[in-house]
């Protein structure tokens, strides 16, 4: 029996999540990769466990995560069973609804009767009675909005989640999201974007300011930007990595020389600051407190502790600021 480390909760960092009471750990653990039947079930469980011995007490999900969709929903509700059955309300389960998860018009996107389907699908596969966060995953351009955070409001008003939030929504369509919420009475909680050092949208795009101003909080996903934001690809393309394979979220292609070149850049500015090319990464996009927590994948227990290094110094002089920038600007 699994008796998790009871000194949990001595080092991570737990922030608010804006207005709201929930606190949520500095890392949350996203299970978008690493999940599948095709990752030994001891593997999964190892970085489950050592995640929950760290502090991280956040599982991020979607209903489509795996492979296949529906896949890593299962992973995790049999491990709750049989290893945190007796710590569920320490814990933060969070998932989503928005692409493709079964045939025909009502299979993805944002309608009311796709949204509350997929929630109950995903809470029998997790074996759970309800999520702590439920979000819509993408938003629908042929959906009103008013239709699909309606059925977010419905999906906490039935007892199946505690708190709603939305995902790779613009600036303006969070606004809108945020207004509808409000006038329902369950209030955007979070919004979870694609941010990193390599990807900055949510700043050039005004997201972050308009989060800041409606105190919604943020979690930023793909931080690390698949692992290129990694000593992977600093000397060459690993046969077992994700870029060597067919992967639709990184191929060979996208690793240039400039970009390797700018990546080797970046992981002596990390030395300099004592830490690895990943930590840098994590460190800059927590920087400065605006982004409530930072979703890591991992593939083994090893790489998840590597990643809660980072916390070790989230501090930033201008002038590393400034050299980060100069650096991925060129």
């Amino acid at each position: 029996m699994y008796t998790p480390h009871p000194d949990r909760y001595a080092d991570m960092p737990y922030r608010r999540t804006r207005r709201s009471g929930l606190k949520l750990p500095a890392l949350s653990l996203g299970l978008w990769h690493n999940f599948g039947p095709d990752r030994p079930a001891e593997t999964q469980r190892a970085i489950l466990r050592r995640a929950f011995d760290l502090g991280i007490t956040h599982f991020d999900l979607a209903n489509n995560y795996g492979p296949p969709p529906g896949a890593a929903e299962s992973a995790l509700g049999g491990f709750l069973k049989t290893d945190f059955a007796r710590h569920r309300d320490e814990l933060v389960i969070s998932t989503k609804a928005g692409y493709l998860m079964w045939p025909g018009p009502y299979g993805e996107w944002g309608s009311r009767k796709y949204v509350l389907s997929s929630l109950d699908q995903s809470l029998k596969r997790l074996g759970l009675d309800y999520v702590d966060v439920f979000y819509s995953h993408r938003p629908d351009p042929e959906t009103p909005l008013e239709e699909t955070m309606g059925a977010l409001h419905s999906a906490v008003q039935q007892g199946k989640a505690l708190y709603v939030g939305v995902s790779n929504y613009s600036a303006e369509q969070t606004r809108e999201a945020a207004r509808i919420l409000g006038e329902l009475g369950t209030p955007l909680l979070i919004h979870q974007p694609r941010y990193s050092m390599l990807d900055r949208r949510p700043e050039t795009e005004g997201l972050l300011d308009t989060l800041d101003e409606l105190r919604v909080g943020s979690i930023a996903y793909s931080p690390l930007e698949q692992g290129v934001l990694t000593a992977r690809y600093l000397d060459g393309i690993p046969e077992d990595s994700r870029a060597a394979s067919d992967s639709p979220f990184l191929n060979s292609d996208a690793l240039t020389e400039d970009l390797v070149a700018r990546l080797r850049a970046l992981d002596d500015l990390a030395k300099a600051r004592g830490q690895s090319l990943a930590q840098l990464a994590l460190a800059w996009v927590l920087r400065g407190g605006r982004v409530t927590s930072a979703l890591v994948g991992a593939s083994s227990a090893r790489q998840l502790e590597d990643s809660v290094g980072a916390l070790a110094n989230l501090d930033f002089e201008p002038e590393e600021l400034a050299r980060i920038d100069a650096v991925i600007n060129g």
